[in-house]
Parts: C-alpha cells; sequence; structure tokens
C-alpha cells in the first residue's frame, strides 16, 4: 500500500502485482529511484530477517563479562528444581535478605492515609520535590544524624541498590573501584557493566581491588597492603560477614582514603541493627569523613520496606572531583535525569517511621530479627563451626574449613530442605562460608535450629 505520506511496503510475492513497478515508477518516480535502486538488498534483508531475527544493534560488551547469572536468582533456579523433585518439601528459606514481619502498623497507617488522600482534590499530589519531601529529608536528617548533615545533601529514593547504579552511572568508566572482599554483589556487577573491569580470571576480575577481609584480619582490609583505588565500596555492618566496623577502623578508612584521594561509598543499610554504642552507625560520625564518602541508607530492611522502596543517599557538598567539580552537582544531574522521586505513599511511611511512635515500633522489629540471628547463631556454634556476625547484624557467617560453599548449600537444601545463600557468591574470599539470614519468622528460625541439629546428629 503506498500512501503520499509514508510509504508501507510490503514483499509478499503474492500481494504485489505484475505491473505495481510501472505503477509506482508512474506516479512516485523519486521514490522509487531512491527506494526500489535497493530493491534486492531489502529483498535479501527481509528474507534474512526472516530466517535469522537478530538486529544490528551490538550488544553491551560488558555483559558478557557477566559469566553467571546474579547471585539471588541462581538460587532461586536451584530452590525451584528442587521443588519440581520434591513438590510436598516444607522449604524454609534463610537465604535472600527479604524480611518476613509485617510493617509497623503506626507506619502502615500513615501510608494508607497517603493513599486515600490522594482520591480526594485536597489531598492529591503529583511530582514531589525532586530531592524528595522537605520534611523527610529534615527528619532524616535530624533523628538519624544528629542534625550534622543538612537537609541539601540527602537525596530520598527508592532503594540503595538502585542508588548503587545511579553512583555507579555519574563515575562512569574511567574510574577503577575496590571492594571488600566478601562483599555484595551488587557493587561488582554494577562496575562490569558501566565498563570499569577487565574480563574475570577465574574469581578475580581485572582491574578490581579486592580488599580481603576474612577471620584472620577481623573482616577488615589490610589497608597497608591495598592498592590505591578511585572509589571504595564498603558496607558495615557487612553483608553478607555481618561484622560490623569500629570507630577506630572507620577512621584508618577515612585516613586511606584521603592519603590516596579516593571516594569511599559506604553503605550503612543494616546501620539500625547496631546496638553497640562504640560502633559508628555513620560514615559522618568520623572526623573529615564528609570530604571523602558518600553514604547510601534504606529504609528497606529495618521497616520492612523492601517491597516500599524507600531509601536515601547523603551527598555532602564538600566532596569534590579532582577537576574541582562538586560531586553534589553531577549527582543531583544524574539523579534527577534517571529518576522523578521516591513514591509519595513510600515517603509517607518514612516520616512515620521516624517519628517517636514509629522509631519505638520500628526497634522492636530489628530487636526481632536480632534474636533470630542469636539464635542461629548459636545453634551452628554448639554444631561445632566458626561463627561471625549476628551480633549487631541480621546475618550470621558460618564457616565451613576446605569445603565448597556451593556443595554445602546443597547439601543443607537436600538433607534438612534449608536455603542459605554459598559465601562465594559474594566474592572470592567467600569460599567455605554460608550466609544465613535472620529475616524469617522466629517459627521458622526454631525449626531451621533443629533440622540442622538432626542432619548433624547433635
Amino acid at each position: 500500500m503506498i500512501h503520499s505520506s509514508s510509504c508501507t511496503l510490503c514483499f509478499h510475492s503474492t500481494l504485489i502485482p505484475n505491473n505495481f513497478s510501472s505503477q509506482l515508477k508512474t506516479k512516485h518516480p523519486s521514490l522509487v529511484k531512491k527506494r526500489f535502486t535497493q530493491s534486492s538488498t531489502w529483498l535479501l534483508a527481509s528474507t534474512q530477517t526472516a530466517a535469522n531475527p537478530m538486529t544490528r544493534v551490538p550488544r553491551n560488551p560488558n555483559l558478557a563479562k557477566l559469566e553467571a547469572g546474579y547471585l539471588f536468582p541462581e538460587i532461586a533456579k536451584r530452590k525451584s528444581a528442587y521443588l519440581e523433585k520434591h513438590p510436598t518439601a516444607n522449604i524454609i528459606s534463610l537465604g535472600i535478605g527479604d524480611t518476613t514481619q509485617p510493617i509497623p502498623a503506626h507506619v502502615a497507617q500513615k501510608m494508607a492515609e497517603k493513599a486515600l488522600a490522594l482520591a480526594t482534590p485536597e489531598g492529591y499530589s503529583g511530582y514531589g520535590p525532586d530531592l524528595g519531601d522537605p520534611e523527610l529529608r529534615k527528619k532524616i536528617s535530624e533523628r538519624l544524624y544528629g542534625g550534622k548533615v543538612d537537609i541539601e545533601e540527602i537525596f530520598v529514593s527508592d532503594g540503595a541498590k538502585c542508588d548503587i547504579g545511579r553512583l555507579q552511572m555519574m563515575f562512569g568508566s574511567g574510574v577503577d573501584i575496590a571492594v571488600q572482599d566478601p562483599s555484595y554483589p551488587v557493587y561488582v556487577d554494577s562496575a562490569v557493566i558501566v565498563g570499569q573491569t577487565g574480563t574475570k580470571n577465574g574469581s578475580f576480575y581485572e582491574n578490581i581491588c579486592y580488599m580481603t577481609c576474612l577471620p584472620e584480619n577481623n573482616f577488615f582490609p589490610q589497608l597497608d597492603k591495598v592498592a590505591r583505588a578511585d572509589i571504595i565500596f564498603f558496607c558495615s555492618p557487612n553483608n553478607p560477614t555481618g561484622a560490623a566496623a569500629t570507630r577506630e577502623q572507620l577512621e584508618k578508612l577515612v585516613q586511606f582514603a584521603k592519603k590516596n584521594g579516593s571516594i569511599i561509598v559506604y553503605d550503612a543499610a543494616y546501620a539500625p541493627f547496631i546496638r553497640d554504642e562504640n560502633i559508628p552507625q555513620s560514615i559522618f560520625e568520623v572526623e573529615g569523613a564528609n570530604e571523602v564518602a558518600l553514604e547510601c541508607n534504606s529504609f528497606s530492611k529495618y521497616a520492612g520496606f523492601t517491597g516500599v522502596r524507600l531509601g536515601w543517599i547523603v551527598c555532602p557538598k564538600s566532596l569534590q572531583f579532582a577537576d574541582g567539580t562538586f560531586v553534589h552537582k553531577d549527582f543531583r544531574r544524574i539523579f534527577t535525569t534517571c529518576f522523578n522521586g521516591a513514591s509519595s505513599i513510600a515517603q509517607a511511611g518514612g516520616l512515620a517511621v521516624l517519628d517517636d511512635e514509629g522509631m519505638q515500633q520500628v526497634r522492636r522489629l530489628t530487636d526481632y530479627y536480632l534474636e533470630n540471628a542469636r539464635i542461629l547463631s548459636h545453634a551452628m556454634q554448639n554444631l561445632g563451626l566458626r561463627v561471625f556476625g549476628g551480633e549487631n547484624s541480621p546475618y550470621v557467617w558460618v564457616q565451613f574449613p576446605g569445603r565448597s560453599s556451593w556443595e554445602i548449600f546443597e547439601e543443607l537444601l537436600e538433607m534438612a530442605q534449608l536455603v542459605t545463600v554459598p559465601g562465594s557468591g559474594f566474592g572470592p574470599g567467600g569460599e567455605s562460608f554460608l550466609r544465613l539470614s535472620a529475616f524469617a519468622s522466629r517459627e521458622h528460625c526454631l525449626e531451621a535450629k533443629n533440622r540442622l541439629e538432626s542432619m548433624f546428629g547433635k
């Protein structure tokens, strides 16, 4: 069919009349000259597309470096395969760190009120302020940072994981990074995707500095043996080891970054689980950190917001790139380009978390998970295993010397119907470890304890 404003050509032989070319030449000579001189090429392309439906768009070569699937989908795949063989199995998950207990009632009520208000002319609102609700940012500053962080330095987001991706977009491919080993996989995977790394040799990616964090060094890197990197990803309390850095350790980290001209991306998503007053809940409790650090945080784990999605980044106005550009300026540009702001309903929930009643309810919630961690930690210790974490953290890190972590994962799945997380999924330093998550019900944690004792003959 030919239209004067556009041309749609169908090359199905049964639909093209014998005199089609001459008719077209008479009515649209310029179109014939422009298009039908390449008709054989078009026909060939059409034939090739029908046989092989590939486009001509090149794939991002960095994605090919991600040799395996992301850790947690792989665990889900193995769990599903087990259930196909054993459909009546009663599996208990101590794996992915998803919360299980209800959102505190006070917080849910405030979100419900906000949602209902959106159905009224008076209560409706569209796009909010680009960096988040000013009242929420003020509450974050006052309740979580003692007023030491300016509200203009707080970017309210949809969670720490998303923020890490946006930070990596800002840093770009021209930087090199250092990560704790083991550590949360997103730091490394996002670095690979944006092109900061070389290929993977064995368990290591080229151009990444893996800062070994093992029992032998109390899970804190030996900084005098760590090569300089532009960006240092550091999580405390750490996922997966559960280790929380002391004030002295964080002071050393800040000084190391200053000496090397590095930027620390400090992941404090599990800070609300810290009960030891001698352990900082923020990198900004350390003097000078605002010159070398950003901080990610989230409502996900301690307020049950894994599905609600709400977090924030603190980006100090004093932090600068090598050319003197302020990081705050560039991150604001990235943030407002790629994100239209957190849900107004989620932000209403965040405000409720940070009022007096919300803080009390959330404290009870984190105490619940910490008791789960204590139960799991003691259970593994009673089996004669080396156990770390479980204090100031919802994660328990268990060592099985000389064993493959995936092998232990499979054994616990087959023999005790327990899903855990293989330590090797968090980096080379995680081999021979398993991570147990305390984000389960009390009933399931106690049942897991019984199954483990039965499995190990205790």
